[in-house]
């Protein structure tokens, strides 16, 4: 097997497969009748030239094209899931059913080790109910909700999958994993993958079949109130406060929302402050973002996304985060009388807004050093956030956000959210180095993207949750300085998105098992 690099096709090739087939047979005087797609970017660095840019796999053995230096002989192997030789009394136990969570189970059980997940939230199919009567009635139930529940914070998001981690093995096996259970298998090669929270939710609903079809156990409506330890080591967990269970290995898979959990275990586990950012999230035409970024070739693609980064004049890193195109602005509060909010997009990206974070980066300098210092800090912007919009989304035009002064009307962006929001003064919320580096940022972002700082783009507040504000210490192992307990994912300060959480779950579940 070989594999051939760079290949680029314009976008206007109405039969792209014909069209790599060709430009193989020309550059490499060669002939092939199949291919694979390895991987696939987009190249709109010359407009109005945009070409698709491609690695494809052809299966010949024919050597001599190894002396061109786009063609390289395949060497790749596949993730081998780990063999269990140990013996376990007790059965490992997972808190939380987020990607992290998901597939630390799903490893666990395919190893035999029947494992026993506890999830706070509701599966799925409830959780879907409580979120939308939420989004319409705007009565929160704080255990069931965006953060909480089946699938974790990303189930309701753009359901991205690219990832900065170097974890090639692992993250081919998460995206096959997906695929297996219902994903596109797109996402195996393109250079963005998303899957989109309408079709992720059935595949973790797949997953969740087969973990419990493999001797897993999975409770909902199940909160982790109490850790028992004897001799440094777990030897049992408190679900709701009553119900005790007996484990030598115990996985904290929270995700980052679970306060009152971090509370709990900071009288037992070594925890640290960690830097996250915090921000607004703005809403442009989807047209807009997609002529920018490709010209008129838009009409030919798929909605585009952006990523932009600035330094501020002090020094301050503001930047773009998790992009959604084509998306929902949502309400994805999990506190009583706090309010903050995400990005979310189905898997076709049809809506007719953009939404991005924006967002400011925030350090133990700012709030402070003490261990729960940064969530307290994240718990008072969303409160001023709650207070501001009288409960609802806290909404202004970018114009009135630097005039300092409330909306009276939207102008010629149609609003797009979940939830149900109110014209606000949003520089009320941030202190003023928050409220001055966004304003800087967004004004030299539409040097980037033009009509990005127009007056009429609509901003949202308060995007306070982009990490966790703590990192609970593991080492080497992966443990705790309590034996037998795994900090895990994206809560426990080890992953940032749906990818390197679910890949930190799996080298948990590899070191429970070695």
């Amino acid at each position: 097997m070989l594999r051939i690099k760079n290949l680029k096709i314009s976008v206007s090739a109405e039969n792209q497969e014909k069209a790599i087939i060709k430009k193989i047979q020309q550059l490499y005087n060669t002939k092939i009748d199949s291919f694979t797609i390895y991987k696939k970017s987009i190249d709109a660095r010359h407009k109005p030239d945009i070409f698709y840019v491609y690695e494809v796999d052809i299966n010949l053995d024919e050597k001599y094209l190894l002396k061109y230096k786009n063609v390289e002989e395949i060497n790749e192997n596949d993730y081998q899931i780990p063999i269990n030789t140990n013996i376990f009394r007790k059965r490992p136990i997972i808190i939380g059913f987020g990607p992290a969570g998901l597939f630390c189970s799903y490893i666990l059980a395919l190893n035999g080790l029947k494992p026993i997940v506890f999830e706070r939230g509701k599966k799925i199919e409830d959780r879907i109910k409580d979120v939308e009567d939420f989004w319409i009635n705007n009565k929160l139930n704080i255990n069931s909700n965006v953060q909480f529940g089946e699938g974790g914070a990303g189930t309701f998001s753009d359901g991205k999958l690219n990832t900065m981690i170097k974890e090639k093995i692992r993250q081919k096996f998460v995206f096959e994993t997906f695929v297996k259970f219902g994903a596109p298998e797109e996402i195996l090669y393109l250079n963005k993958p998303h899957i989109g929270t309408d079709l992720l939710r059935n595949i973790i609903i797949n997953m969740r079949k087969e973990i419990i079809n493999l001797g897993g156990e999975i409770n909902y409506n199940s909160t982790l109130t109490n850790i028992i330890t004897k001799d440094g080591k777990i030897n049992k967990i408190i679900i709701n406060n009553k119900d005790e269970y007996e484990t030598d290995n115990l996985v904290l898979a929270l995700g980052h929302s679970a306060r009152d959990t971090f509370k709990m275990l900071s009288g037992y586990l070594s925890m640290e402050p960690k830097a996250f950012a915090v921000g607004i999230r703005v809403q442009h035409p989807q047209v807009l973002i997609n002529k920018n970024q490709y010209g008129e070739s838009y009409k030919n693609l798929k909605p585009a996304d952006y990523k932009l980064t600035y330094q501020t004049k002090d020094g301050r890193g503001v930047y773009s985060f998790c992009m959604c195109p084509g998306g929902f602005v949502v309400n994805s509060s999990s506190e009583a009388n706090r309010l903050c909010i995400n990005g979310m997009s189905n898997h076709d990206r049809s809506e007719e807004n953009a939404n991005s974070a924006i967002v400011v980066t925030v350090s133990p300098t700012d709030f402070g050093n003490n261990i729960f210092d940064g969530m307290n800090f994240q718990q008072e912007l969303e409160s001023k956030a709650y207070t501001e919009g009288n409960g609802l989304i806290p909404v202004s035009l970018y114009k009135d956000y630097k005039d300092n002064k409330i909306s009276a009307k939207f102008g010629n962006i149609n609003p797009i959210f979940k939830g149900l929001y109110s014209f606000s003064n949003i520089n009320n919320i941030f202190p003023k180095y928050i409220n001055d580096s966004l304003k800087e940022a967004i004004d030299y972002f539409d040097t980037k993207i033009k009509g990005f700082s127009c007056d009429d783009t609509i901003i949202a507040a308060v995007e306070a949750r982009t990490s966790s504000p703590i990192r609970i210490v593991r080492n080497e192992l992966l443990e705790s300085n309590i034996k037998g307990i795994y900090p895990c994912g994206e809560g426990a300060g080890y992953a940032g998105g749906i990818t390197s959480a679910s890949i930190d779950g799996i080298k948990v579940a590899e070191m429970i098992i070695s």
